[in-house]
């Protein structure tokens, strides 16, 4: 009983809890923006006002979701003084200064245009509100890319040497650019852009349902529709690729994940779990239905490569197993999915089954796009607990273990602030859905486009 109530376990459910709450609201914050800076872009070249209702619109969506954002990460960054400590301490050489970065040159610039991009539209040239847009959209996704570093050196740490308890830093570059940035940076970026395209999608769909303005949001549901496109297939192939850079430098969690035992003798293949029960206890499986040869076909592209079991590995070092293997098959189940859908609906559009007289005996296709926008929310929360439970015990990848980088304090302590952030997060969701719903329930406005619009273009 006491192993659930330590200073420890309850620091990680706090920062779980704070984590995959706050989660939510930049991954749309960086996906939306791109989106509003496409609208943008079509208004500006084509002169269309409803481009430029469509920015309207979704800005508005967009300054909700950033605004609690804003405020559910703020404790995120004060627990690495309060209840990691020590880490920061080991760590804070490196990863204090990607969270400075992350501020200085994400955040500060998102923040400093996003005032002119929300309320700059008669009190600037068009051009400069484009531009306003823009470096939004380039701060929102370099501040992804700086918090995804820090995570990543989590991962692979690389550039330094551990001394004495603390990481000491001797190639920055090397640290940046560590073996795993690469892939966490570009997977965790496609799913902030698949989850945006399909939540525009998604609520698009609910319009068009609904005989709302089907016209003006068969536009953005298109749109959504091009981009599903190019995003869903090409996020399967990061996450191949984020696969085998698992199998080279975290080989204990690849095995977790994949409740995978056993080295595999030579010549013969490591099989697929597609769904088994692990017992780490008896250091196996109680049962399992596998494909034979198919875990070394995907992580060495070869039907009889060798794939590390768990039992190679002190238990002591061993990442819990039952938690990411189910939640890494739900996460490829969920792309797998949106990219089902997206050939589902790119094959209607083919047939002309989007044309404004035929969309709406969609039904069927309309209801999975609005089922998609929770099911993309599930993929990125699943896909990220099997990123950051598979890589325990350790919180800095074979150097530092997460139970010796908490800060020692009493638990009751720690509860309350977990008590704190349980009442409240859910609170600011609620806050949340009231202004969001407000927003949906009114729609499109007829908007004005600025007086400094160029004249010649025609308004339609």
């Amino acid at each position: 009983m006491e192993s659930l109530v330590d200073h420890v376990t309850l620091s990680r459910l706090q920062f779980a809890l704070t984590a995959h709450f706050h989660i939510l609201w930049p991954v749309l914050s960086i996906g939306l923006s791109l989106f509003l800076v496409v609208m943008e872009a079509l208004w500006l070249k084509t002169g269309n006002i409803v481009y430029y209702r469509h920015c309207r619109f979704w800005s508005r969506l967009f300054l909700v979701n950033f605004t609690v954002g804003v405020v559910s990460g703020i404790p995120m960054e004060f627990q690495f003084g309060t209840n990691w400590a020590p880490f920061s301490v080991a760590g804070g050489d490196f990863f204090g200064h990607m969270l400075g970065f992350e501020a200085a040159m994400a955040f500060m610039l998102e923040a400093t245009f996003l005032g002119i991009m929300a309320f700059g539209w008669n009190r600037v040239s068009p051009r400069v509100h484009f531009f306003s847009t823009c470096m939004v959209a380039l701060g929102s996704s370099l501040s992804a890319f700086w918090i995804m570093v820090a995570n990543s050196w989590m991962h692979t740490p690389t550039g330094g040497v551990f001394i004495d308890g603390r990481f000491v830093i001797t190639d920055k570059l090397a640290a940046i650019f560590n073996p795993d940035m690469p892939w966490g940076v570009s997977h965790m970026w496609l799913a902030c852009i698949e989850i945006s395209v399909f939540v525009v999608g998604g609520l698009s769909a609910w319009y068009i349902l609904k005989g709302r303005h089907v016209d003006f949001f068969l536009k953005s549901f298109k749109i959504a529709v091009i981009a599903a496109i190019v995003v869903t297939p090409l996020q399967i192939l990061v996450g191949d690729g984020s696969g085998t850079a698992v199998y080279e430098h975290q080989p204990a969690k690849l095995a977790a994940i994949e409740a995978h035992w056993e080295t595999n003798p030579p010549g013969e293949g490591a099989p697929w779990k597609i769904i088994a029960w692990p017992n780490k206890a008896r250091q196996d499986n109680d049962w399992a239905i596998e494909i034979p040869y198919a875990l070394s076909l995907i992580t060495t592209k070869s039907p009889t490569g060798p794939v590390r079991g768990l039992r190679e590995f002190p238990v002591e070092d061993q990442p819990p197993v039952l938690l990411p293997f189910y939640a890494f098959r739900i996460m490829m189940a969920v792309g797998f999915l949106l990219f089902f859908l997206m050939l589902w609906t790119a094959w209607t559009w083919y047939r002309g089954g989007l044309d404004a007289d035929r969309i709406m005996d969609r039904k069927r296709l309309l209801h999975a796009w609005i089922a998609a926008v929770p099911l993309s929310y599930i993929g990125m929360e699943t896909g990220w607990i099997t990123r950051e439970v598979g890589r325990q015990p350790w919180i800095l990848y074979n150097m530092l273990r997460t139970t010796d980088a908490a800060t020692n304090m009493p638990a009751s302590a720690v509860g309350g602030s977990l008590l704190t952030f349980a009442v409240l997060y859910p609170l600011l969701f609620v806050l949340f859905v009231y202004f969001a719903k407000r927003i949906i329930a009114a729609g499109p406005a007829e908007a004005v486009p600025p007086r400094q619009r160029l004249q010649g273009h025609r308004h339609e």
